[in-house]
């Protein structure tokens, strides 16, 4: 391997976990494969694949019910199904896919999401969490969608395709592709797709001293090693010079995953459910506001858990 390329130093395989409370999984990459140490500034990587039970016709219930969050940034992006969301703020969006959902939670959200693809029908994609300086988490939550045509995607190279998420990445005409998930703290999120005989070579800017691969479909080789689905390779990203990240692919093969770049925190982390602080105080400060039903602190002056109590400008 030449010495522009970046060097694995960590490879594990996803692990399953049940974050709903019941049957349903999901292959986690990381902090259950990779810890939320080494993988600073990203908390979490869920890839979940699951057959709809149907739409659902109620407005006001999702299979996802509502619950909170606080002090990170979250991405929901989803290859197939009907994307579905509300929250606090009132938002109510549905979007087709491949599509995405992002909200910088900031001093707190509640949402719900899911239950708009029909009986069937495979819902797949992947939840991801990025951490956010302290300095931040008390910031207004910010909400946003991207349908398909507003993902920025563009081939990289003979039979490969990216999409980029997060963050900027040059493309193959000169221009700069700006993904839609608009995190707080810089970080490059991509979906790379290589079909048969496909010979990519990535480079990851210098800004980023953190960076991740999450192989989720198919197999191939990346640097000089072979991997297969369900596989998370964390590279050495501090060197300035060695930034190039290469995959392959050889006759009948195919190799899908997620690229995560970032910028190192190097925060304490304190992290309870769906809450990320950086103190056991804040942390319980939060969960009082819960209790005590003044959270979140940003919200719509309606009932936002009710659709027939929205304005009717607002539906």
């Amino acid at each position: 391997m030449s010495p522009d390329h970046m060097k694995i130093v960590e490879t594990k395989p996803s692990k399953k976990a049940f974050p709903f409370g019941d049957d349903r999984s999901v292959d986690q990459a990381f902090p259950n494969a990779i810890s939320a140490v080494a993988a600073d500034p990203f908390l979490m990587c869920d890839d979940f694949s699951m057959q709809s039970r149907g739409a659902y016709n109620d407005p006001d219930k999702f299979p996802v019910d509502w619950h909170p969050h606080k002090g990170i940034d979250i991405l929901t992006y989803l290859k197939s199904g009907v994307g579905r969301h509300a929250d606090s703020l009132g938002n109510r969006v549905t979007f087709d896919t491949p599509g995405m959902q992002w909200m910088s939670t900031g001093s707190g959200v509640v949402h719900a999401e899911g239950g708009a693809t029909p009986r069937g029908q495979t819902h797949s994609g992947f939840q991801i969490w990025v951490n956010v300086p302290a300095k931040d988490k008390l910031k207004p939550p910010r909400y946003g969608t991207a349908k398909p045509e507003d993902i920025p995607q563009f081939d990289i190279g003979v039979n490969a395709q990216a999409r980029v998420l997060a963050g900027e990445y040059p493309t193959t005409s000169n221009e700069t592709a700006k993904g839609p998930f608009k995190t707080t703290q810089p970080v490059l999120i991509m979906d790379v797709e290589l079909r048969d005989q496909a010979v990519v070579s990535l480079e990851i800017e210098d800004l980023y001293d953190s960076c991740m691969v999450y192989l989720y479909k198919g197999s191939g080789v990346i640097q000089q090693d072979r991997f297969e689905a369900k596989q998370v390779v964390r590279f050495g990203a501090s060197a300035k010079n060695s930034r190039k990240i290469t995959a392959i692919t050889q006759a009948n093969e195919c190799l899908h995953f997620l690229i995560f770049a970032g910028k190192k925190l190097l925060e304490p982390i304190f992290w309870h459910g769906p809450i990320v602080m950086n103190t056991r105080e804040e942390v319980i400060s939060t969960m009082n506001d819960i209790q005590q039903r003044t959270f979140p602190p940003v919200k719509v002056p309606w009932n936002y858990k009710r659709s027939s109590e929205f304005p009717a400008e607002k539906l």
